[in-house]
């Protein structure tokens, strides 16, 4: 066979395992978080800006 080719009846032969434990994965509950976040800014807009333009141009 060359690069790339396979036997097709090799198709109908593959087995999988797909005896996974409950108890290996991760509850997606397990970790959520209610409440709210809140900023507060000491810079204008402005301030703010010229900083990002210092940022960009290092």
């Amino acid at each position: 066979m060359g690069f790339g080719s396979y036997d097709e009846s090799e198709q109908d032969n593959q087995e999988y395992d797909t005896d996974f434990e409950d108890d290996d994965g991760v509850s997606t509950a397990e970790n959520t978080h209610e409440g709210d976040v809140e900023y507060e800014f000491s810079a204008s807009n402005d301030e703010l800006l010229d900083q990002l333009e210092d940022i960009k141009e290092t």
